[in-house]
């Protein structure tokens, strides 16, 4: 390899150019030996002028500037003269003498110097400060920290504690966090200035010294503490006036120490030396408080740490109202689903049912048990796509559909397509709505399953909008799963027909009503729950049960929104139902007459009870015979209410008629209206029933 050529020596222009550079270079320079020891340096920038030439040229760097990591440093720099790699743009952390309580930062460059004949000679380290640079590069990744990390749920709670991790130990050695204590409730914030004997609850803190929120860090009160502020204090002023407050030293001669005692104490406790307290605002409202405290950083709080914490605090309050304002609307969805689902579901002598909310407080999630005509029970679960007020409101709406529908005795897949009505029509109602509205974007959308259950004839049957399931559970332990045909949501523009399924429940079964699937009850989820639900599910009571199917749920994959109903059913009382098929000629009408009389003088019903059903029954059986077709049936029903039915074999519809004064019929269905609580008609495969429901019976 060629040689360089050697260069002259510095002598003349060259000597004075080199002892110029080395006397007004803005960049620190400093020449080492092999041994790492100063053989020359400048003393142009700040940091090299604290501390005189002669004390710095025979020593290593170390021994005179106050490096923090100064074994890690000598170690770098002893690498590049062992390999000959430059180190460049290094950032080192030092204090200047005389001036302990503050870090500096410098960028270091260090190069190999050589002979021409590859002699080692030493090192050249140039030196720049960069102290301002880096502090304000600091604040700008925890003001990054601090928009990515802070507010990422909306929860207040959850918000301050992201808050404390993010300045600890960035900004602060202790950082505080006090919220208004309605805030976390949802309610509205009081109004600038805060009033003295408004509440704070202590929401988060965290210590550098006591590992995060570890307990035995001095705290002046406990996480979770609620209690107003004592005054007049920097804190106070803060929370009235909306202006933050830095304090350079807090010596123990400050005399507003005395007016806080809990934290007069906690601050001498913790060795902190300084402070800076800021407001939560947003739009003139008082949300909370941050405190942030040093304790091992030396330096005061400048109007750079200030200027920081009213941004970290401006982000974290609209965060913490964000989560104010979810709480809020959570709160009057739940409230308002808590007020349309029905108080606790129907009891029945055959029946009795328990529900279950999967999340309970979405505020679209609902179920109902409504009393049916010849004993029997409507199971309806369902829940609108979405959460918040408007799926409450929907979900008020749709099952007040529901509960008017049933009423009318519709089969479910009929009870189903009509709900489907209501719901495309709500949809289109919500597709009118201003562009601006942010329902106008939402489709409206509902998962509905409705089922009958006959304990007469033992006999389930059951329609679903979206994708339902019905677990079986069975006396013997043996379980089923039954294919509830699945249909379109509720509100979307398929045209699909519904379609309903019938089968047999025997007595003493379990039934698991779903609006969605049920993976974790199926066989292709966790089958060992299945099987442990029905080993036990006998002799246990419903909530034990549900409890159950909620632990097997928690544990699926996919849960999801869900509404479930337990239905668990028993066999109605023989005793209580009397059935009698009548011969289709005009004297059965006193054959029906007087079997009613004796069957409801066995029960004990009050004598004016048993005429006007006698009447009742008088009426019904004359319009069979007259206007129907045989066979023809008569059944009593000692339920919830006493249910009078005729069964005929014509499906010609009945119809409540006003006769006149001189007209001599037309009045049946009239005096029935008029004694009876309620009345109806019921169409089956067969024929119809029209039936009656009176008072129920004592006892």
């Amino acid at each position: 390899m060629a040689q360089s050529e050697p260069t002259a020596p510095l002598d003349g222009p060259g000597a004075a150019m080199l002892d110029a550079l080395f006397s007004q270079s803005l960049v620190g320079l400093h020449l080492l030996d092999t041994d790492l020891r100063v053989v020359r340096v400048n003393t142009a920038t700040p940091a090299m002028r604290d501390v005189p030439v002669e004390d710095v040229v025979g020593h290593r760097v170390d021994e005179v500037y106050g490096l923090l990591d100064a074994d890690e440093v000598m170690a770098l720099v002893r690498g590049v003269l062992d390999n000959g790699v430059p180190l460049v743009a290094h950032i080192v952390r030092a204090h200047r003498r005389g001036d302990p309580g503050h870090q500096y930062f410098h960028e270091i460059s260090v190069f190999r110097l050589e002979t021409p004949s590859g002699d080692v000679l030493g090192l050249a380290v140039a030196v720049v400060e960069v102290t301002e640079r880096e502090e304000s590069r600091a604040r700008e990744v925890v003001l990054e920290m601090t928009r990515e990390h802070v507010g990422r749920t909306l929860d207040v709670l959850e918000t301050c504690q992201e808050l404390v991790d993010v300045l600890v130990p960035r900004v602060a050695d202790i950082a505080v966090v006090e919220v208004v204590d309605a805030v976390l409730r949802g309610d509205h914030p009081p109004l600038a200035p805060l009033p003295r004997d408004v509440p704070l609850r202590r929401a988060a803190f965290r210590s550098a010294a006591g590992g995060g929120t570890d307990a035995d860090a001095p705290q002046a009160h406990p996480l979770g503490d609620v209690r107003a502020l004592p005054g007049p204090t920097p804190y106070t002023q803060a929370l009235s006036d909306l202006r933050p407050r830095a304090v350079a030293s807090l010596d123990e001669d400050l005399p507003w120490l005395a007016a806080d005692p809990a934290r007069a104490r906690a601050i001498r406790a913790a060795g902190a030396h300084t402070l800076i307290t800021a407001p939560l605002t947003v739009r003139d409202t008082v949300l909370g408080l941050i405190s942030l405290y040093r304790t091992r950083q030396g330096e005061p709080y400048d109007e750079d740490d200030v200027s920081l914490l009213l941004q970290v605090a401006d982000h974290t309050a609209l965060s913490i109202d964000n989560a104010r304002r979810y709480t809020r609307e959570h709160t009057i969805a739940a409230t308002v689903q808590r007020q349309l689902l029905p108080r606790r579901p129907s009891s029945h002598p055959a029946l009795e049912t328990t529900p279950l909310l999967l999340p309970p407080d979405s505020g679209g999630q609902w179920y109902d048990t409504i009393p049916l005509s010849g004993a029997r029970t409507g199971l309806a679960v369902g829940g609108v796509v979405g959460r918040g007020l408007h799926a409450a409101a929907v979900m008020g709406q749709l099952r007040t559909v529901v509960r008017s529908l049933a009423a009318f005795d519709v089969e479910p897949d009929e009870l189903l397509a009509r709900l489907n009505d209501t719901a495309t029509f709500l949809a289109a109602e919500r597709a009118t709505l201003p562009t601006a509205d942010p329902l106008h974007r939402q489709a409206l959308a509902a998962r509905f399953a409705y089922a009958v259950y006959d304990p007469l004839t033992l006999t389930c049957t059951v329609a679903g909008a979206g994708s339902p399931s019905l677990v079986v559970v069975h006396a013997d332990g043996s379980t089923e799963v039954r294919n509830v045909p699945a249909g379109s949501l509720l509100g979307s523009e398929d045209k699909t027909p519904f379609a309903a399924t019938a089968f047999t429940v025997p007595e003493d079964s379990l039934l698991i009503l779903s609006d969605t699937p049920l993976p974790a009850l199926v066989a292709s989820g966790d089958a060992d729950a299945l099987r442990r639900l029905a080993e036990q599910h006998r002799g246990r009571p419903l909530e034990d049960l549900r409890d159950d199917v909620l632990y097997a749920l928690a544990g699926s994959a996919e849960p999801g929104p869900t509404a479930l109903l337990l239905v668990r059913t028993h066999p109605f009382p023989a005793d209580r139902v009397g059935v009698w098929q009548l011969p289709d000629t005009p004297t059965v009408v006193a054959t029906a007459r007087r079997l009613v009389r004796d069957r409801l003088a066995d029960w004990g019903v009050e004598r004016e009870t048993a005429h006007d059903t006698e009447l009742i029954v008088s009426e019904l059986v004359t319009n069979a015979v007259r206007y129907g077709s045989p066979p023809l049936e008569l059944r009593v029903i000692n339920d919830r209410a006493l249910t009078c039915e005729v069964r005929d074999g014509s499906a010609s519809t009945p119809r409540l008629r006003h006769a006149s004064v001189a007209d001599e019929g037309g009045r049946g269905l009239f005096i029935v209206a008029q004694l009876a609580q309620a009345w109806g008609t019921r169409y089956t495969p067969e024929g119809k029933i029209i039936w009656t429901e009176q008072n129920p019976p004592p006892g």
